[in-house]
């Protein structure tokens, strides 16, 4: 049975789609981002399938050091102990992943709950926050997260700990300014009127409509964290007994002359890595940005 409205010749009325919808198209359409999601779903399923298939113990003497990428089967070669770089790459990748996550859940915590009790309350509450923002901004990150490191330990959770306390201003000053332009909006003037408490306001209604931004800023801030550890690393304030892209810069970079390969390598999965996530970033600011779905 034909449609009657294509018989009168008016165009079938389409069904509205989703935002979520709206947003993953807008995201293909962006041909670097889809890039970079590529490269980072392919270090994902090495860094979480790789050590079942290539079981080597990354801190194993198995040649002899320094042995050229290639010889005696090594893809990488070895490092100044002679240990596999393939092995150290593949079990480093989990550690700088988990590093780079972890480091930017406790970013966006703290950043989040600063800018939303700034952005919400106003008054002095949002002075008293944003001066603390300041500060914590002002100050240094790389030597911050050294003098912390070098109080409490160079554990790999103290290294997430001390990145997350020195990266959130950021976050916190973007999270207030959404909280300030959507506090003021008519649903929320309505939901305040219907007895809606502060606390179902701040996290049931603002923030949802507030996370586009932070989740780009989130997605960016795995990047930066796999930047910082890899620095800290190379300064060597880290685990020596366990095994990051960032450790294994750090434990060879007194030979990087002799042996540029032990630190090349990890450098360019980091640089890839950080490059396929700035890509995805960028995809993802395009997507939730609804000025730029509406073009």
């Amino acid at each position: 049975m034909s449609d009657p409205r294509k018989a009168a010749g008016e165009q079938p009325i389409e069904k509205p789609r989703s935002p979520a919808s709206e947003a993953w198209s807008m995201f293909r359409r962006n041909h670097a981002a889809v890039a970079g999601l590529i490269v980072l779903s392919v270090i994902f399923a090495i860094a979480i399938f790789g050590p079942f298939y290539y079981k080597e113990d990354p801190f194993m003497m198995v040649w002899t050091p320094f042995s050229p990428p290639g010889e005696q089967g090594y893809l990488f070669g070895t490092d100044y102990l002679g240990r596999d770089i393939m092995a150290l790459m593949i079990h480093g990748a989990r550690v700088s992943i988990t590093v780079g996550l972890a480091a930017a859940f406790v970013t966006v915590t703290i950043g989040i709950t600063v800018g939303a009790l700034a952005g919400f309350f106003r008054g002095i509450v949002e002075e008293a926050l944003m001066r603390l923002t300041e500060f914590f901004q002002v100050l240094p990150t790389l030597l911050f997260s050294m003098v912390i490191v070098a109080l409490f330990g160079a554990s790999l959770p103290m290294i997430t700990l001390a990145i997350g306390l020195v990266s959130w201003p950021a976050v916190a000053r973007v999270t207030r300014s959404e909280f300030l332009r959507i506090r003021e909006l008519e649903y929320v003037t309505a939901a305040r009127s219907g007895g809606v408490r502060n606390a179902r306001l701040i996290f049931s209604v603002i923030l949802p409509n507030a996370a586009p931004p932070i989740i780009v800023q989130a997605a960016l801030m795995v990047g930066s964290a796999i930047l910082f550890e890899a620095g800290l690393s190379f300064l060597g304030l880290t685990d020596p007994n366990v095994a990051s892209w960032g450790q294994i810069i750090g434990s060879n970079r007194p030979y990087i002359l002799d042996a540029g390969y032990t630190v090349t390598v990890p450098g360019l999965a980091i640089f890839i890595t950080v490059l396929a996530i700035s890509l995805v970033g960028d995809g993802l600011n395009d997507a939730l940005n609804p000025k730029l779905r509406a073009r």
